[in-house]
This record gives structure tokens, sequence and C-alpha cells, in this order.
């Protein structure tokens, strides 16, 4: 007889109703088991030490409280716990935040009931899931915000090369080896997808690194 694999799940959500609608969706499913649930904090996190689920089902407002810093904190005491957010935030902000910290999926609420079993499927395969709608709101989101990427000394080796130095006095100026300085514009132009110094220039005076 095949024995079907167990998947632990751990529920949290300031809501008992919520919660208890959650375990019915998901134990619907065979060897789908809620472990245990939790309705604060400090609970959800003894809880995730306590019984090391595969899947943590998360809510991101627990009285009043974000829990969305403390996904790390999760992952620490459970490394091999996937982390799916469950939320009303639509937000990519939050979404990127979500998944900088160590979640794999973020699904909306008022998506539940249609996507939270594709979520859990998808981060026990291994994947990543995202809202649909919320994925493409991330990507844009990321688009407008690529100029974080670049570290200090990039940025100072970009405003350099905006302002026309060749490589050779960039090293110099920032008492660097020439073959620093060209690793660092290589990276600029890769996270940046820039391939001219024009592009890189235009680049600089959009985002204020050099002044007109």
């Amino acid at each position: 007889m095949t024995t079907i694999p167990v998947l632990r799940l751990l529920l949290v959500d300031d809501h008992s109703v919520v919660r208890a609608g959650l375990r019915r969706v998901l134990e619907a499913h065979e060897g789908w088991v809620v472990v245990a649930e939790a309705g604060e904090l400090e609970q959800a996190l003894r809880a995730t030490l306590g019984h090391k689920p595969d899947v943590l089902v998360l809510d991101l407002d627990l009285h009043g409280t974000s829990s969305l810093g403390s996904i790390p904190d999760f992952i620490a005491r459970s490394p091999q716990t996937r982390v799916v957010v469950l939320t009303m935030h639509a937000e990519p902000a939050f979404a990127q935040q979500a998944l900088r910290g160590g979640a794999s999926a973020y699904v909306l609420k008022e998506a539940a009931e249609d996507e939270l079993v594709s979520a859990v499927r998808a981060v026990v395969a291994g994947h990543t899931y995202l809202t649909p709608q919320m994925g493409a709101a991330v990507a844009t989101a990321g688009d407008r915000d690529r100029e974080r990427v670049l570290s200090p000394r990039e940025e100072q080796v970009l405003r350099l090369l905006a302002l026309g130095h060749t490589n050779a006095e960039i090293a110099a100026r920032l008492y660097l080896s020439r073959r620093t300085v060209e690793t660092h514009r290589a990276n600029i132009q890769r996270k940046l997808d820039l391939a001219t110094r024009a592009q890189l220039t235009r680049h600089a005076l959009e985002h204020g690194l050099i002044a007109v």
C-alpha cells in the first residue's frame, strides 16, 4: 500500500475564523495537516521552533503588529520551513520586502481560495509563487528601483565615469587598481542593463549623481 507523505502546515493569523477557513481549504488535500495555529507573533515564533513545519502560512498584520520584518526570524528557527505570506497588502514594496526576507510566496487574501493551494504546492516543489497581478507589479517596481542596487563604491565609480574620467584616472582618484575599476564598471553596466558611457551618463544625471 502506498503511503501518502504528510505535509505539515502552521497557520498564523489573528482571526480565528480566518484560520478555520484556511484549515478547511488546506486539509481538504490528502496528506496535508495543520499541526498548529497562532494568532500573535511571539506565539507564532514559538510554534515554528516547536513544530518545524514544512510550510508556514503567515499573515502580515497580527493585532496591529507587522510580521514582515520577522520573516528571517521564522526561517532562522526552522530553515526547512517555506514561508507563504497571505495578506491584504497589494503594494509591490511589501512583496519585495517579504521575498528579500526569505518568503517563498506572496498571496493576496482576496485570492486565497483560488491561489493558496497552488502557492503551497509551488513552494514545496522549490519554486517561488506570486499572485499573478503582484508578479507584474513587483517587476515594474523593480525596474523603477534599479539604481538602489548599486553599492556606494559603484556609485562613486559611476559618477566619475559620467564626468568623463577614464578607468585609469578613476583608479588613481579612488586608490584602486585599474582591474578593480574595470570590475566595478562591468558590474554597474550589468546591474543597470546599460552598455555605453552615454547611457551611464544619462542615468547618473537622471538620478542626481552629477549636476547638470
